[in-house]
Protein backbone atom coordinates (compact mmCIF):
# COMPACT_ATOMS: atom_id res chain seq x y z
CA UNK A 1 0.00 0.00 0.00
CA UNK A 2 2.89 2.35 0.40
CA UNK A 3 3.65 2.24 -3.33
CA UNK A 4 0.08 3.15 -4.10
CA UNK A 5 0.30 5.97 -1.62
CA UNK A 6 3.54 7.21 -3.16
CA UNK A 7 2.02 7.05 -6.65
CA UNK A 8 -1.06 8.90 -5.47
CA UNK A 9 1.08 11.55 -3.81
CA UNK A 10 3.24 11.83 -6.97
CA UNK A 11 0.18 12.16 -9.19
CA UNK A 12 -1.22 14.73 -6.78
CA UNK A 13 2.04 16.75 -6.75
CA UNK A 14 2.36 16.61 -10.54
CA UNK A 15 -1.30 17.61 -10.93
CA UNK A 16 -0.81 20.50 -8.53
CA UNK A 17 2.31 21.61 -10.43
CA UNK A 18 0.49 21.50 -13.77
CA UNK A 19 -2.48 23.38 -12.34
CA UNK A 20 -0.13 25.94 -10.80
CA UNK A 21 1.71 26.45 -14.14
CA UNK A 22 -1.55 26.89 -16.07
CA UNK A 23 -2.90 29.22 -13.42
CA UNK A 24 0.42 31.15 -13.41
CA UNK A 25 0.31 31.62 -17.21
CA UNK A 26 -3.31 32.78 -17.11
CA UNK A 27 -2.52 35.11 -14.24
CA UNK A 28 0.39 36.60 -16.23
CA UNK A 29 -1.86 37.10 -19.28
CA UNK A 30 -4.55 38.70 -17.12
CA UNK A 31 -1.98 40.96 -15.49
CA UNK A 32 -0.79 42.05 -18.95
CA UNK A 33 -4.36 42.88 -19.92
CA UNK A 34 -4.89 44.77 -16.67
CA UNK A 35 -1.69 46.76 -17.30
CA UNK A 36 -2.80 47.59 -20.86
CA UNK A 37 -6.23 48.67 -19.62
CA UNK A 38 -4.61 50.80 -16.92
CA UNK A 39 -2.54 52.57 -19.58
CA UNK A 40 -5.69 53.15 -21.66
CA UNK A 41 -7.60 54.51 -18.68
CA UNK A 42 -4.76 56.91 -17.85
CA UNK A 43 -4.63 58.10 -21.47
CA UNK A 44 -8.40 58.61 -21.52
CA UNK A 45 -8.20 60.53 -18.24
CA UNK A 46 -5.52 62.76 -19.75
CA UNK A 47 -7.62 63.32 -22.87
CA UNK A 48 -10.69 64.03 -20.75
CA UNK A 49 -8.77 66.66 -18.80
CA UNK A 50 -7.54 68.22 -22.04
CA UNK A 51 -11.08 68.36 -23.42
CA UNK A 52 -12.32 69.77 -20.12
CA UNK A 53 -9.75 72.59 -20.29
CA UNK A 54 -10.62 73.33 -23.92
CA UNK A 55 -14.32 73.41 -23.07
CA UNK A 56 -13.64 75.83 -20.23
CA UNK A 57 -11.68 78.06 -22.61
CA UNK A 58 -14.56 77.97 -25.09
CA UNK A 59 -17.03 78.87 -22.37
CA UNK A 60 -14.87 81.80 -21.28
CA UNK A 61 -14.55 82.95 -24.88
CA UNK A 62 -18.26 82.64 -25.47
CA UNK A 63 -19.03 84.67 -22.38
CA UNK A 64 -16.62 87.37 -23.58
CA UNK A 65 -18.16 87.42 -27.04
CA UNK A 66 -21.65 87.59 -25.53
CA UNK A 67 -20.68 90.59 -23.44
CA UNK A 68 -19.15 92.27 -26.46
CA UNK A 69 -22.30 91.64 -28.52
CA UNK A 70 -24.45 93.19 -25.78
CA UNK A 71 -22.16 96.23 -25.68
CA UNK A 72 -22.34 96.61 -29.46
CA UNK A 73 -26.13 96.26 -29.45
CA UNK A 74 -26.36 98.99 -26.83
CA UNK A 75 -24.07 101.26 -28.87
CA UNK A 76 -26.09 100.59 -32.02
CA UNK A 77 -29.34 101.37 -30.22
CA UNK A 78 -27.87 104.60 -28.88
CA UNK A 79 -26.60 105.60 -32.33
CA UNK A 80 -29.95 104.76 -33.89
CA UNK A 81 -31.65 107.02 -31.37
CA UNK A 82 -29.16 109.80 -32.11
CA UNK A 83 -29.70 109.42 -35.86
CA UNK A 84 -33.45 109.48 -35.39
CA UNK A 85 -33.24 112.59 -33.23
CA UNK A 86 -30.94 114.28 -35.73
CA UNK A 87 -33.21 113.47 -38.66
CA UNK A 88 -36.23 114.79 -36.79
CA UNK A 89 -34.46 118.02 -35.88
CA UNK A 90 -33.23 118.72 -39.41
CA UNK A 91 -36.11 120.10 -41.50
CA UNK A 92 -34.07 119.85 -44.69
CA UNK A 93 -33.65 116.10 -44.29
CA UNK A 94 -37.44 115.79 -44.06
CA UNK A 95 -37.72 117.84 -47.19
CA UNK A 96 -35.24 115.65 -49.07
CA UNK A 97 -36.86 112.47 -47.77
CA UNK A 98 -40.19 113.71 -49.05
CA UNK A 99 -38.60 114.63 -52.39
CA UNK A 100 -37.14 111.13 -52.75
CA UNK A 101 -40.51 109.58 -52.03
CA UNK A 102 -42.13 111.81 -54.59
CA UNK A 103 -39.50 110.90 -57.21
CA UNK A 104 -40.17 107.24 -56.45
CA UNK A 105 -43.85 107.92 -57.19
CA UNK A 106 -42.97 109.57 -60.49
CA UNK A 107 -42.93 113.28 -59.62
CA UNK A 108 -41.24 115.68 -62.01
CA UNK A 109 -38.94 118.66 -61.54
CA UNK A 110 -41.77 121.18 -61.29
CA UNK A 111 -43.62 119.16 -58.66
CA UNK A 112 -40.48 118.86 -56.53
CA UNK A 113 -39.84 122.56 -56.82
CA UNK A 114 -43.36 123.44 -55.67
CA UNK A 115 -44.00 120.81 -53.00
CA UNK A 116 -40.53 120.67 -51.43
CA UNK A 117 -39.44 124.23 -52.14
CA UNK A 118 -36.30 123.06 -53.91
CA UNK A 119 -34.33 125.03 -56.47
CA UNK A 120 -34.56 123.69 -60.00
CA UNK A 121 -30.95 122.42 -60.01
CA UNK A 122 -31.48 120.41 -56.82
CA UNK A 123 -34.77 118.97 -58.07
CA UNK A 124 -33.09 117.89 -61.31
CA UNK A 125 -30.13 116.41 -59.40
CA UNK A 126 -32.40 114.39 -57.10
CA UNK A 127 -34.32 113.00 -60.05
CA UNK A 128 -31.13 112.03 -61.91
CA UNK A 129 -29.55 110.39 -58.88
CA UNK A 130 -32.67 108.51 -57.93
CA UNK A 131 -33.28 107.15 -61.42
CA UNK A 132 -29.78 105.62 -61.57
Amino acid sequence: MSQELLITIAVYVVSCAVIWMVFSKKTTKLQSKVDALTVLVKEQDRQRETVKKELQELRSGTIGVGRRVVELEQKMAKQSEQIEEASQQDPQSKMYSRALKMVGLGAGVEELMQECELPKAEAELIIRLHKK
